[in-house]
């Protein structure tokens, strides 16, 4: 079922955020007293009285402003009121109503779609009288809460749900959520407004513009594909300051809930450690992963093989690399950009790829006959026979009577060896060794339970 999205707009430091969190139940986004510290729209799954809705969060509205950044987000407030089915207008009760608040009003009338005024930061209710100024909008009657404390939240819910339209008869389908990371300023944003087609994230030359993880959805060959645009991950040696602490919490939860990682690396700057550590990262965390050089253009001087010796420098730092597809192009001119949605699919696939257990037997037979097993005197082991036990990434299961006496070397045999029968592009396989009776050890030697 299509889910309807309720979207919260305002003047910057009124609680919008605070109302947010608080109807997820959770901090979702980030929240502090630093006026503007939401930038760009963020979105989050929601459900009241058995209606699940998108919550979408905005940055502050500032009409008429002249600065870049007012500018910026008022556009994104623009595109958030365009893609809602319900709008609450949130203000702030302590302050009253100003002419901000009533701009935006004005402009809220003309939406052609239920837009709730909610006033904020009022704790006395029921008794309290601050509502009453804001009738002056002509927005019908003001909704009183406090979203630091949940006073009034759920009459606020239940009219909301009210003013939903009828369910929709869409059949829900799943689809494949990207993660889009990178140090700051690499381009992310750049690249998720390419692919999209549209300005759906702020852009700025400054480093860090971006600092909650943000989804945005996109149709592409009968697959629904959402990315998630992150704030850039930095060294915690240099995270100064809450704001940038929660952006790359964030982050690193944004990897550990996508299926696929774009790793968007600077072509100017390079592939460094940093890069390295986001890469292992979503490796560990079983994502697949993609490995986008950006400003390719603007590279100077560039051969054919420039890419493949680079490619070779970086698989003998981390050879899980040698598996993962680069992928050279420009954000800011679109070059090769749109070969990124087939290699998401493709990584996506070998993700959830699952082989019959004949299958994964054969492939496992040709390799014992062509590489046994280091053999120690009165210690044989034999290869019994092996199951592939899960997916999203690929898992395989190896019976044998010793499993504590395969080296890795011929665990990275048998792994290479089904990734050249299966391919697997850009996703990590696990596979795990286990006795007959039972007992099962994984790849690092250790016992699993």
């Amino acid at each position: 079922m299509k889910k309807v999205t309720v979207a919260i707009i305002g003047r910057p430091n009124v609680g919008k955020s605070t109302l947010f969190n608080r109807i997820l139940g959770g901090r979702r986004a980030i929240v502090s007293d630093q006026p503007g510290t939401t930038r760009d729209r963020h979105f989050g799954d929601a459900e009241w009285a058995g209606r699940e809705f998108w919550l979408v969060d905005t940055g502050g509205l500032v009409p008429g402003s002249k600065d870049s950044m007012d500018r910026a987000i008022r556009q994104q407030v623009e595109i958030a009121v365009e893609q809602a089915d319900v709008i609450v207008l949130l203000v702030d009760g302590l302050e009253g109503p100003s002419p901000v608040d009533a701009e935006v009003a004005a402009q809220l009338r003309k939406a052609q779609r239920p837009v709730l005024l909610v006033v904020n930061k009022v704790d006395d209710l029921p008794n309290s009288t601050a509502h009453l100024p804001f009738y002056e909008m002509g927005l019908g009657e003001p909704f009183v809460v406090s979203a630091q404390t949940g006073k009034g939240s759920g009459d606020l819910l239940d009219r909301i749900v009210e003013l939903f339209p009828d369910k929709a008869t869409l059949e829900e389908e799943e689809g494949i959520t990207v993660a889009v990371v990178g140090r700051p300023n690499a381009g992310k944003s750049s690249l998720v407004n390419k692919l999209l087609g549209e300005e759906r994230h702020l852009v700025a030359p400054e480093a860090g513009t971006t600092r909650d993880s943000i989804d945005s959805t996109f149709r592409y060959q009968q697959q629904t594909v959402t990315f998630i645009d992150t704030a850039g991950l930095r060294k915690r040696a240099r995270v100064s300051g809450d704001l940038e602490f929660y952006s790359n919490v964030r982050t690193e939860r944004a990897i550990g809930r996508a299926q696929v990682c774009v790793l968007v690396v600077d072509a100017e700057v390079g592939l460094h450690t940093q890069d390295l550590r986001i890469a292992n990262k979503a490796w560990e965390e079983g994502c697949g992963l993609i490995i986008l050089v950006n400003k390719w253009d603007l590279i100077p001087d560039k051969d054919t093989n420039m890419a493949k010796r680079g490619q070779d420098l970086l698989t003998e730092k981390a050879p899980f690399l040698k598996h993962v597809p680069f992928l050279y192009g420009s954000a800011e001119t679109g070059q090769r950009i749109r070969q990124l949605f087939d290699l998401i699919l493709e990584v996506a696939e070998a993700r959830e790829r699952r082989v019959a257990t004949a299958e994964v037997n054969r492939v496992l037979e040709e390799l014992v006959l062509r590489t046994n097993p280091p053999q120690k005197p009165g210690a044989e082991v034999k290869i019994l026979y092996g199951s592939q036990v899960g997916t999203e990434p690929p898992r395989f299961a190896i019976v044998c009577n010793r499993p504590e006496a395969i080296p890795e070397s011929y665990q990275r045999y048998i792994v290479n060896g089904f990734r050249r029968a299966w391919a697997f592009t850009g996703s990590p396989v696990r596979v795990s060794y286990r006795e007959k009776k039972g007992r099962r050890v994984g790849t690092d030697g250790r016992r699993v339970r």
